[in-house]
């Protein structure tokens, strides 16, 4: 009897797991108990998720053998598609592919090439699995993923923009962490992209000499890949149409009072704007032709209306010992050079603004400086600055090769947090009021565009003190190269991933940038500590969880032999 109630209460147990395991097939359950909710979607996440009409598939290129840094990574990324796939409710799925597996040198090179070119997810060289004392190897990666949308696909590029650290163990795992705090937005921002029905509309502003050309290439291209781009001449258009952002990039010729008005009606009727603009005339190309210049003031006649709106641009240049490199011209008559760093070209850091938080460096051409002033109900939020080793140079100043012959005195560098960038949000007033010509606003109201005082609604723009920011270099060889490249060294910097970030900032309507702002901590074990003490956590891990269930089971035997038997 008590043997068949054995059977039964195995078959029983047996049979239970079974429909627990089935069932945990079909509902999973997580709770996230870090503090940061390292491992939890946004509520704006999940309602783009959620919100699915077709197939999303996500093709990951993690696949393979690689060192536990990045091996983490690779996991990570993993276990945050499973919860995305959890609320695509059917509509997403992923797969892990190793895309070089099998390949000859050549054709893994021609599909590296191609990815790149298509996606902009350059492959990255990374150091293979060994155990000490082995020979270190090379492995090349492809650190992203492409996601496929009806017949549309777009790349997901993990390391582009973050902020590098270094090579060592630490450093690079200071590197994955932040990819792993800005995987939700790169994810979530390019299916977003992907899965919208119509694109946001840009304008890109013409009339006072913008930058137009094969120095503008990535950013045209840029706009165009993300926007539906249209071109608006200023100067001769009767009206800005109301696009869901205005580019204003490096005007070089001043701006006229119908100009101005016709640009601050676009911000009333609640157009966003995008400026960068360069306050004073520096430019690199004069540097090199007339070995130096004096920078002067370029006279935009823009600063009563950005007065208005909150922010003052100087005319002073800021020069920072963080900053890009330029080759050192050579006093002795020989071709040799190195590379130095150039004051002038700072390398300027991102605040805690979703915007630009965690981002790489952005490296800025002869950049001024500029202040907030009082403008009643607008917000305004620093996006860029200095680090704590710069100066400001008042103009006219004087630029030549001098700066690449001597170093920099650091004491003359002490400034810190220097602005070039701000956010202005609420509702803008407009210059104008109560003082536009009459014929002009009957010109207005007569296209049935009614002249307005202020914003209705909150409203916002951003201002980059310098038109060089989305301006690319171009290379004899190559053509034009992405904006925020070191021509000589070949190195980008993240220009472009704030280029984009203020953009998606001005015209998303969802706030899926604000997932940019997650931060996790890097919890990195003592490698002193952990060495000596591995024996001891070895035998706590392995032998301890054995040895427990040795005793589980003696003291099961003994309860069942007092319960069937009654002796102990």
């Amino acid at each position: 009897m008590n043997k068949r109630k054995n059977t039964v209460w195995w078959i029983g147990l047996i049979v239970g797991l079974g429909l627990i395991n089935l069932l945990a097939s079909f509902v999973h359950q997580r709770f996230d108990l870090t503090e940061e909710k390292r491992y939890s979607l946004s509520k704006e996440t999940k309602h783009l998720l959620l919100d699915l009409r077709q197939p999303v598939k996500i093709e990951v290129f993690l696949k393979g053998d690689y060192p536990a840094g990045f091996k983490k990574l690779a996991n990570g990324v993993r276990e945050f598609l499973q919860e995305c796939k959890e609320y695509g409710k059917g509509n997403l799925q992923y797969e892990f592919t190793d895309p070089l597996k099998g390949l000859s040198d050549s054709s893994a090179q021609y599909l590296m090439d191609s990815i790149n070119y298509y996606y902009e997810i350059p492959a990255f060289m990374l150091q293979a699995p060994s155990k000490v004392g082995d020979e270190q190897t090379q492995k090349m990666v492809i650190p992203g993923a492409i996601i496929h949308y009806a017949d549309t696909s777009i790349g997901v590029n993990l390391l582009r923009g973050e902020k590098s650290f270094g090579t060592e163990p630490e450093q690079l795992a200071a590197l994955y962490n932040n990819v792993e705090a800005s995987m939700e937005y790169k994810f979530a921002s390019a299916i977003q992209k992907i899965t919208l029905e119509e694109k946001p509309k840009v304008g890109y502003a013409l009339g006072n000499g913008e930058g137009w050309g094969y120095n503008v290439d990535d950013a045209i291209r840029t706009l165009f890949k993300n926007y539906r781009l249209d071109t608006v001449n200023i100067r001769t258009s009767l009206l800005i149409p109301q696009y869901d952002a205005l580019v204003v990039l490096k005007p070089t010729i001043a701006f006229s009072d119908a100009d101005k008005i016709k640009i601050d009606q676009y911000v009333m009727h609640g157009g966003k704007v995008f400026w960068m603009i360069d306050n004073m005339y520096a430019e690199f190309d004069s540097l090199y032709k007339s070995q130096g210049f004096i920078a002067f003031d370029r006279a935009l006649n823009l600063e009563d209306l950005l007065f208005n709106y909150g922010v003052r641009i100087n005319q002073s240049l800021l020069q920072d010992m963080q900053a890009d490199q330029l080759p050192q011209i050579s006093t002795n008559g020989s071709n040799q050079s190195r590379l130095v760093d150039w004051p002038f070209f700072p390398v300027v850091n991102g605040t805690n603004h979703p915007i630009s938080k965690n981002l790489d460096g952005v490296r800025l051409m002869f950049p001024t400086t500029i202040d907030t002033v009082e403008a009643e109900g607008i917000r305004k939020t620093y996006l860029l600055q200095s680090s704590s080793n710069a100066r400001v140079l008042d103009a006219p100043a004087k630029i030549d090769f001098e700066f690449l012959q001597i170093a920099p005195n650091v004491k003359q560098f002490q400034k810190k947090n220097v602005p070039v960038s701000v956010l202005l949000e609420g509702k803008f007033n407009s210059l104008y009021a109560g003082r536009i010509p009459k014929a002009v606003k009957d010109s207005m109201s007569a296209s049935g565009y009614h002249f307005l005082n202020n914003n209705a609604a909150d409203n916002k723009m951003i201002l980059v003190a310098d038109g060089d920011l989305a301006i690319n270099p171009y290379s004899a060889n190559t053509g034009p190269l992405p904006m925020g490249t070191n021509v000589f060294t070949r190195y980008t910097y993240a220009n472009k991933e704030f280029f984009l970030n203020c953009l998606d900032y001005l015209v998303n309507p969802t706030d899926i940038l604000k997932t940019r702002s997650k931060q996790f901590a890097l919890r990195l074990l003592d490698p002193k500590r952990a060495n000596e003490e591995k024996t001891q956590w070895q035998l706590v891990n392995i032998a301890l969880p054995i040895i427990l269930i040795i005793i589980f089971g003696v003291i099961y035997q003994q309860f069942r032999r007092y319960r069937f038997t009654g002796k102990a």
